[in-house]
């Protein structure tokens, strides 16, 4: 993922669009990470099988990371539409919508960091 240059000549919502483009992609990035993780840590669960609970979280973790790629993509999609914006109800509407994709991908993280750690520890267990 590449970084973003602004320059000084940039209008304000022009930058903050580059920005919000810049932040899905490396969403995007870190999905795809997870989704690659996530079979990776389905088959090392599937070596414990008294945790099988653990494993149906783990594939309930990659469905949801799969829909949220795809909800993902469909927002990213949208943002075009931001640099079409003329007022502040607009811009403000736009701005909203990043903050709650924002919520939702750092809570899948948390939940997904939580429940890799608890397939380390049920490893360590034995």
């Amino acid at each position: 993922m590449s970084a973003a240059h602004f320059n000084a000549h940039e209008a304000d919502a022009h930058i903050m669009w580059k920005k919000d483009v810049l932040e899905v992609g490396q969403w995007t990035e870190s999905l795809g990470f997870i989704a690659e993780e996530l079979g990776l840590l389905i088959a090392l669960a599937e070596r414990y099988p008294k945790n099988s609970d653990l494993r149906s979280r783990l594939e309930e973790k990659r469905r949801k990371n799969t829909f949220l790629s795809g909800e993902l993509f469909r927002y990213g999609n949208t943002l075009k539409n931001a640099l079409e914006c003329d007022d502040l109800a607009c811009d403000t509407y736009y701005l909203d919508n990043h903050e709650q994709q924002r919520i939702v991908h750092l809570e899948h993280l948390k939940g997904y960091r939580k429940l890799k750690i608890e397939l380390y520890t049920k490893m360590l267990e034995g």
